[in-house]
């Protein structure tokens, strides 16, 4: 018998900080039908005209206050949990490591898996929520790709997986290590996305934006919805480090464009602290399993100093999973039972 495959996937990120890897990336980024879910000569306008030629040299600038001696946070805190759970799921699995967009890409990913002649492959992708700019768009790529394969092992995908008690308590675990000091208020700040694609979500298009704090409890109706399953995941965190309501906001960041996106805007939400006097922040992001250019400098610098020039103190980030023991673990209870 040979092995099991596993194919965990995160979203991406440029090979190196210079302008032309930013394009690079950004451009195969953005032309993803799911990611700017409009027609393709408006997303080819938009994209190759003017967000990629004008963004580009100033995505450069953020990604080399990130970058590291050893490169990308996201890509390296990637190798380390593949090797780690490599390790610790044994001689019977061969775990690959791919992005969605650049290096490593799934479709080589996929053809080592391929040529070792695997018995089956289970995908991951490193997104706790659902989206279909993120989920559905890894799915989507390696679906078109297996499907042209003469020979197709056995297949299966993880939606989601929100709710992981083992991923809740390490998210709850690192931000406790910051209780011991007083902090104003508390935010979950997600990765957000257009509300236009919330309403694709909802098949029965009776749902999404049309009753009343739709994404507040999840239900039969929006079990699939990416704000609903947020709201979750930052109950289940509050849960455990005993918040109450009036302790913690959820709020979304990472806009991008001029159309409506999902609220509360985590920009916004600063707005509104600072005028009531917060001076110290505690934020959460539990949309990115790894530490990256969302946390380590939208967060931690640009939220930072716009709440600095309202006249808050400080904004302090709690870290990831990122290669922690314990994600480790929760990662291959997924992996085994999902």
């Amino acid at each position: 018998m040979g092995k099991k495959g596993i194919l965990l996937v995160n979203l991406g990120t440029p090979d190196s900080p210079a302008t032309a890897d930013v394009r690079k990336y950004l451009d195969e980024f953005l032309m993803d039908e799911r990611v700017i879910d409009i027609n393709a000569v408006g997303r080819t306008l938009l994209v190759k005209g003017i967000i990629v030629p004008f963004r580009g040299p100033k995505s450069a600038k953020i990604y080399k206050e990130i970058w590291t001696d050893d490169g990308s946070p996201l890509l390296i805190y990637g190798n380390r949990v593949k090797e780690e759970i490599a390790k610790k799921l044994g001689d019977d699995y061969m775990v690959e490591l791919a992005m969605r967009y650049q290096s490593p890409s799934i479709p080589a990913a996929l053809e080592r898996l391929k040529q070792a002649k695997v018995d089956s492959i289970k995908v991951i992708p490193l997104f706790p929520q659902y989206a279909s700019a993120s989920t559905g768009s890894v799915h989507q790529l390696v679906m078109e790709i297996v499907s042209k394969w003469q020979a197709i092992p056995a297949l299966s995908f993880v939606n989601s997986y929100f709710d992981h008690p083992g991923m809740i308590k390490i998210y709850a675990d690192n931000a406790r290590k910051y209780l011991d000091q007083k902090w104003d208020h508390i935010l979950f700040s997600f990765h957000g996305i257009p509300q236009r694609q919330m309403k694709k979500a909802d098949v029965s298009g009776q749902h999404c934006l049309k009753v009343e704090n739709c994404c507040s409890v999840l239900t039969e109706n929006n079990k699939f919805c990416y704000s609903a399953q947020c709201h979750q995941t930052a109950r289940l965190i509050s849960d455990d480090l005993g918040l109450k309501k009036e302790d913690f906001t959820i709020c979304y960041q990472s806009r991008l464009g001029n159309d409506p996106w999902m609220k509360p805007y985590t920009s916004d939400i600063l707005k509104e602290l600072a005028k009531k006097g917060a001076k110290k922040l505690l934020v959460l992001c539990p949309a990115f399993v790894s530490d990256c250019l969302e946390t380590l400098y939208e967060i931690s610098f640009e939220y930072q100093e716009e709440f600095a020039e309202m006249g808050g103190e400080k904004i302090q980030l709690v870290e990831s999973l990122n290669d922690n023991p314990a994600w480790i673990d929760a990662l291959e209870d997924i992996i085994l039972n999902k």
